[in-house]
């Protein structure tokens, strides 16, 4: 499909969305912006929050490097009131490569030292220090902590969309004693990651990595797979033991893909009549569990795996390996449609959408909309903050986005982190990141 982005004005993107047959919340009024809001322990001083996007630039033991830092301290002085740090790995055999950041007691210090920094920045440039999340991970199916081997795959079960080009050896299946030993490492990193500063820890449970792939775990058998109650043991047990950090300034929350559009019984969230249809009895069940019976306050959705399916929670108008397999516009409205399926079924769940920045300067005015018709409460702009750190506070002052200052969803900075080196935006951040492009192009 070869739809490009076309719009000049809302009433287009409007017009486009009735010829589709589908609807997104655009407020011409993006004021709800600039308020704040409270859930629990979380206090937000405005609605725009940085989502967690691999930098892959960290040293090899896992510390930030100079260009990580760079890029944190670029995005606390833009105003956004939550900064979600990119996944960071609890374990070495975790990592999706030896360039992604490793939190232990050996890098504690650095990341400490960081995250002062981005709050002493925040607070001298905006008035306030950002609330900041550390995004724990644990990479499974995409790990290759060693440089020069092969991926070393920890996977759920065996999964035939992800699997197409050979199935991996049973041996890369994690056992169970593992699965145990994991939900331990979990809370353990909750005190490092409260000892490193950050203000709360998320239990990454999304975009095809270890514990996203348990939801969709119904081939599997044992304690960790087939029932409800199995596949989210991990995730539940996990947020149960890092829930001990916690007190009045450590919050432990979750970043959930609620809809993984592959067909059951490889998908979480799927119809059970093998459609890619959306049924979201199972998504309400763990967020209830996650906000009703271990009170999490405040939660961030999304969908799909961007390894295997990109356009689902990233729509883009190019992509140099893969072609958008559907309307762009389609794709934000199905993400839309689910965040608000949740949102009205826990009216006191702080939700933050995700996926916002295809609509460029029109993204303001999709999360205000969203936030007007109770479908979230905040947003996170991934690929947004790579292309302009500054946008929350361009938003906050002018109360609109520059065209010129946006993402223009080229996918390049996907490729960047496809190829395991430095990610930013090629297009805006041409001084850094263009060699990078340059590099792996030469290479193809």
């Amino acid at each position: 499909m070869k739809q490009l982005f076309h719009y000049h004005s809302l009433d287009d993107v409007r017009n486009e969305l009735k010829e589709l047959g589908k609807s997104l919340p655009l407020s011409e009024d993006v004021e709800i912006l600039k308020e704040p809001c409270e859930f629990g322990a979380v206090k937000l001083e405005n609605r725009l929050c940085i989502a967690s996007m691999e930098g892959v630039d960290s040293l090899p033991n896992g510390a930030p490097s100079e260009l990580t830092i760079r890029r944190y301290h670029k995005l606390a002085e833009g105003g956004a009131a939550l900064i979600w740090f990119e996944a960071v790995s609890v374990v070495q055999e975790g990592r999706s490569s030896l360039k992604q950041l490793y939190l232990n007691r050996e890098t504690l210090p650095a990341f400490k030292k960081l995250v002062a920094e981005v709050k002493e920045i925040g607070l001298k440039k905006n008035g306030f220090a950002p609330y900041v999340v550390m995004q724990a991970n644990h990479s499974g199916r995409y790990s290759r902590p060693n440089p020069e081997a092969s991926p070393e795959p920890i996977i759920a079960y065996h999964r035939p969309e992800h699997e197409a080009l050979g199935r991996l050896d049973d041996s890369c299946i994690a056992t169970d004693d593992y699965l145990k030993q994991m939900e331990e490492t979990f809370g353990e990193a909750a005190f490092l990651c409260k000892e490193a500063g950050f203000d709360a820890m998320d239990v990454k449970s999304c975009h095809g990595y270890l514990f996203d792939e348990f939801a969709s775990a119904f081939t599997r058998e044992g304690p960790y797979g087939g029932s409800f109650e199995n596949r989210f043991r991990l995730l539940i047990n996990s947020v149960k033991n890092a829930k001990q950090a916690e007190d009045d300034s450590f919050t432990i929350i979750c970043r959930l893909g609620i809809h993984d559009r592959f067909p059951y019984p490889h998908g979480f969230g799927m119809a059970k009549d093998g459609s890619l249809e959306p049924d979201y009895t199972e998504p309400i069940e763990i967020v209830r569990i996650l906000h009703k019976e271990l009170g999490m306050p405040f939660i961030n959705l999304t969908m799909g795996d961007p390894h295997k399916n990109f356009h689902v929670t990233r729509p883009y108008d190019h992509d140099k390996l893969t072609e958008v397999p559907e309307h762009q516009l389609v794709s934000i409205a199905r993400l839309y449609e689910g965040f608000g399926v949740i949102k009205k079924a826990f009216p006191s769940l702080g939700v933050a959408a995700s996926a916002p920045t295809y609509l460029r300067q029109f993204s303001p005015n999709l999360v205000a909309g969203a936030i007007h018709e109770g479908i979230c409460d905040a947003a996170c702009f991934g690929r947004l903050s790579f292309a302009n750190p500054n946008f929350p506070n361009e938003i906050m002052t002018t109360g609109k986005l520059d065209k010129l200052h946006t993402c223009v969803t080229c996918g390049k900075c996907s490729e960047l982190i496809r190829a395991g080196v430095p990610t930013g935006c090629v297009i805006r951040n041409t001084q850094i990141y263009l060699p990078y492009y340059q590099s792996i192009q030469s290479r193809a």
